[in-house]
């Protein structure tokens, strides 16, 4: 009896271990064999020594042995891809040792693993990691797709921010759908400093500031952070404008204290001629330099506090030299902005996860007025992405092709719209076409390019125009329809504070351009409310001294509904509505 029970509690302690079901089979990938560029975050990626290099094979002899070791280590970069997976396994080897001191092996050595939904927010994938000759990280329990499609999402794979890697692969279960995806095309927000921007000392990769500014502004980042070692040196500063950048941020005041024995004037002189070769170079592109954020313990310590509040001064001097010469898009982010409390640090310099975050909050800030990319408090005014229409059309491949047709012929108007316009007809082509006989007939004459995205509410718009789609061309005309997806989850006064928001950053893009903001088409059981809405937005343009076109009266009949045979259901015209569309839009366009 006794025996029995002992084999009964056994077998009870063992249940477990017994119903484990066997490993899943995995496809691998290997980013660096892919055929097109995959990694994220490096400004010369045919020019790469090794395939996780942050600096050009042509940098190493030129830049100090230190920098070029450094550059080796795989902070900023970041691989991005689309899965329909409910597990992601990483492996790969690193060249250096896993942890130091006051980093975790996290953040030294790990990978982070960031996804998006499809309305574009962020979800962190918390992983199961085991650290040897190969580093392995498996991030189990994830929700494969979202509810609008089963195309899967977006993940991000952040790389490890204080060592190199050898080699990578990237593993999910076969069968499932697995899209490696290209380099972005955006133009890149380009920081060089110091350790602290490198990562020092973020628990994980994703919390490094340069990461979180990353997600904040959407935009692809180059971390040319060095630790120790960005000091301003002509050797590496040269580097910098063969990049083209969104904007340059110059952050190495830390590594350029009076301990590092270079004369106050040696300082200055290399940033006079850093910002001087830059703007030479670059002349449009904004140049922002950083003052020392300061050290947690300067409020007790005099000495530490001198060091920071003397590099300050000497910026701030450099700074009103070169504004005097007439240097424009050139700005200054001081101490006070950056603002760091008395518990961001780890170590008296190095920021922990409370200061990462508190550096890309001020950043933002900063980055946002220069960059002329202002958010507000409701969703309608936080620009974002989506992936909502995956089914018919892929909408990251859509930007970056209307990205790719802008540069090779600029368009000489726009339009700006959701599915209502973008399964209308033209350039670039959508595997829904409805009235494509009015556009050809009347939009296209005039030059007009089809900015729809389905789907697309006002935020996605917004998003769209703070990244280039309305950059670098004159348009004469830019034509605005959006919101009607904005029903149902805002109130009109926050889908009218987004059009403002909206017109605004169009105004700002396209100073040249009569800007013409279409009220929202009537739509089955909303037409009161639709109504109302463009109302409001009548008013509003007339607070933005913009013009309002109001085609959607000829979709109605004589009780005020919809006439449902000028539509395919009761949202998106027909063939015969959408030339009643064209008929009225036409006199916009002369």
């Amino acid at each position: 009896m006794k025996n029995n029970l002992i084999r009964l509690c056994f077998l009870l302690l063992n249940l477990p271990l017994l119903a484990q079901t066997p490993p899943v089979e995995l496809s691998w990938w290997n980013p660096a064999e892919h055929p097109e560029p995959v990694i994220e975050g490096q400004a010369w990626p045919k020019e790469r020594k090794l395939p996780y290099d942050r600096l050009p094979g042509r940098a190493e002899g030129k830049v100090r042995d230190v920098v070029w070791r450094l550059s080796r280590q795989g902070a900023g970069l970041m691989i991005r891809f689309r899965a329909t997976t409910d597990q992601v396994v990483v492996e790969y080897g690193t060249t250096g040792n896993h942890a130091m001191p006051h980093m975790p092996a996290t953040g030294v050595s790990g990978v982070d693993l960031y996804a998006l939904n499809a309305d574009g927010d962020w979800r962190w994938c918390a992983g199961k990691y085991s650290f040897g000759d190969t580093v392995r990280y498996r991030f189990p329990d994830l929700e494969a797709n979202d509810r609008y499609h089963q195309k899967g999402r977006e993940y991000r794979l952040y790389l490890p921010l204080y060592n190199g890697v050898k080699w990578l692969r990237i593993g999910v279960p076969k069968g499932v759908a697995f899209s490696p995806l290209p380099v972005r095309m955006d133009k890149p927000v380009v920081i060089y400093g110091t350790s602290i921007a490198q990562g020092a000392c973020a628990s994980r990769p994703g919390m490094a500031w340069t990461a979180i500014l990353g997600r904040k502004l959407d935009r692809p980042v180059i971390n040319l952070g060095f630790s120790g070692n960005g000091r301003m040196e002509p050797e590496m500063v040269g580097f910098l404008p063969e990049i083209d950048a969104k904007v340059f941020v110059i952050d190495c005041l830390p590594n350029l204290i009076s301990t590092v024995n270079i004369p106050a004037e040696e300082i200055r002189k290399r940033y006079v001629e850093a910002v001087r070769l830059l703007r030479q170079k670059r002349p449009a592109t904004p140049i922002l330099l950083v003052e020392h954020a300061g050290y947690t313990e300067g409020g007790i310590s005099p000495v530490r506090k001198k060091y920071y509040t003397e590099a300050n001064e000497l910026l701030r001097q450099t700074f009103a030299q070169l504004k005097a010469e007439g240097i424009d898009r050139l700005y200054l982010l001081p101490f006070s902005e950056i603002a760091l409390d008395q518990d961001a640090m780890v170590d008296g310099t190095h920021p922990s996860d409370l200061g990462m975050q508190q550096y890309a909050d001020a950043y933002e800030r900063s980055l946002r007025t220069i960059l002329n990319e202002p958010t507000g408090p409701y969703d309608t005014m936080k620009p974002c992405i989506q992936y909502r229409d995956a089914n018919i059309y892929d909408w990251d491949a859509r930007h970056q092709s209307i990205l790719a047709q802008i540069k090779a012929k600029p368009p000489r108007a726009v339009f700006l719209g959701n599915s209502i316009t973008h399964f209308w007809g033209r350039e670039p082509k959508s595997a829904i076409t409805t009235g494509s006989d009015s556009w050809e007939a009347v939009m296209a004459p005039q030059g007009v390019m089809n900015l729809g995205y389905g789907w697309d509410r006002v935020e996605n718009v917004l998003w769209r125009v703070y990244h280039d789609e309305l950059d670098g061309y004159k348009a004469a005309r830019v034509l605005i329809m959006i919101g009607t997806n904005n029903i149902g989850l805002n109130s009109d006064a926050e889908i009218v504070a987004g059009l403002k928001l909206l017109v605004l950053a169009v105004k700002a893009r396209q100073p040249g351009a009569g800007v013409v903001l279409i009220g929202l088409l009537p739509r089955r059981k909303e037409e009161t409310r639709v109504a109302g809405l463009n109302e409001s937005i009548a008013r509003a343009c007339g607070e933005l001294d913009v013009t309002y076109a109001n085609p959607g009266t000829v979709f109605l009949n004589a009780e005020g509904r919809i006439d449902e045979s000028l539509f395919s259901d009761g949202l998106h015209p027909n063939a015969a509505g959408y030339r009643k569309l064209a008929e009225k839009l036409s006199p916009y366009l002369k």
